[in-house]
């Protein structure tokens, strides 16, 4: 797949002497190790919580971060509260044994989804306490059919499962797992986080003045068409738009361009030019900044919605916002709470989206209590942080 795929060509170039790089990395190397291993950079979000309140309290130890993708690694392999991050060798016996002689990890951490086989295996031989983290489970997966007796294997080698919801609870049970406690997802404390330490835009702050704003994150085609009817049919409306597309390539950006029928701006043209007042849309043609960009919106519309499904929700509700997104949420229990409460929308096509925005646009009392709404669910959902880094700073106390 390496000869026709970018980021398989990345994956297996990053583990060509992958132990030979990670032993020549910690070979001088004498504190403690605290293993975080991630899949991929959705992952890490939830872990990076718990990282950084390790960092905090425990600045002895050396942090090695690993992840399993390249979109993970690449984007987070300068993360400066790790002490080392690597990619993770493949999951063969030999592999795990030497991994883990080099590492020498004193707790090893996985978040999520991790199930390798023969790192749990070998961790569990050597006594090593494991934790997995933000975990979520169905009772479609192997661990819990007749058949899954050698997947359970992998369940039993955690010291503790730190799960998101009730029902993941009680499938552990099932199969005589108790060391589980039910502590949320750290996403919403990661959010919270973002939302008292955001980073300012003077610029942005400039081209939003006080209008009514829509800020479109991570959009794909289908999104970028939707939101562009809206504003081509519209052209009088006193309201602006932030739009941060999920590809920042030319040709998408160019294509997102031609779909509106007035002049856009793009960030990081913004220090050359100031903006004409009439300019209403701003497209952010960098990465990075998304997650502080949502402070300057009124409401927020998350892509991906009519493909694979819906970005972050909460990174916009932090910051009190109604949010709207597509049809494809039913995997997101966020986007499903959120509806519940009346903080969330979905939307089938353009005419939906108008009458939402319409709504919000017109009835600024609905606005501010449906901001309310979106805000007060990160906040009441946040404190699986500190359920999961107290439990990793009692087990180092009795190392």
């Amino acid at each position: 797949m390496s000869l026709f795929n970018s980021k398989a060509k990345l994956w297996v170039a990053g583990r060509k002497q992958l132990l030979d790089k990670i032993n020549n990395g910690l070979s001088k190397e004498t504190r403690p190790a605290i293993w975080v291993h991630c899949s991929s950079l959705g992952e890490f979000e939830q872990g990076r919580p718990v990282i950084e309140g390790i960092r905090e309290n425990n600045s002895g130890v050396a942090i090695v971060l690993t992840f399993f993708s390249p979109s993970g690694y690449e984007i987070r392999k300068n993360y400066p509260v790790a002490d080392y991050v690597f990619y993770l060798p493949l999951d063969t016996r030999s592999q795990a044994k030497r991994f883990l002689d080099i590492v020498h990890p004193t707790i090893a951490v996985f978040v999520k989804y991790e199930f390798w086989l023969n790192y749990l295996s070998e961790i569990k031989k050597r006594e090593i306490p494991a934790i997995l983290m933000s975990a979520k489970f169905r009772k479609e997966q192997l661990f819990f059919k007749n058949y899954g007796k050698f997947y359970r294997k992998a369940i039993f080698a955690f010291e503790h499962i730190f799960v998101q919801n009730e029902a993941s609870k009680n499938l552990l049970n099932n199969i005589g797992y108790s060391q589980v406690s039910v502590a949320g997802d750290t996403r919403f404390d990661r959010v919270a986080e973002i939302a008292k330490n955001t980073k300012q835009f003077t610029d942005i702050q400039d081209f939003v003045g006080g209008d009514f704003v829509i800020v479109a994150g991570s959009t794909w085609e289908k999104d970028e068409t939707i939101i562009a009817g809206f504003f081509n049919r519209h052209p009088d409306k006193n309201i602006k738009l932030i739009l941060a597309p999920h590809e920042i390539n030319q040709h998408h950006l160019e294509q997102i361009k031609q779909k509106f029928k007035e002049p856009v701006l793009f960030y990081t043209e913004m220090e050359k030019n100031i903006p004409e007042k009439n300019i209403r849309i701003l497209i952010i043609d960098t990465i990075g900044i998304l997650s502080s960009v949502y402070q300057y919106g009124s409401i927020a519309y998350i892509g991906g919605g009519f493909g694979k499904g819906i970005h972050n929700v909460l990174e916009p509700a932090t910051f009190g916002m109604p949010v709207i997104f597509g049809t494809n949420y039913q995997k997101f229990s966020e986007a499903i709470n959120l509806i519940r409460l009346k903080g969330g929308f979905s939307i089938k096509n353009e005419t939906d989206f108008n009458m939402i925005v319409d709504k919000f646009l017109n009835d600024s009392e609905l606005l501010e209590k449906t901001s309310h709404i979106s805000q007060a669910f990160v906040l009441e959902n946040c404190g699986a942080k500190k359920m999961v880094l107290d439990h990793i700073l009692n087990i180092q106390k009795k190392l």
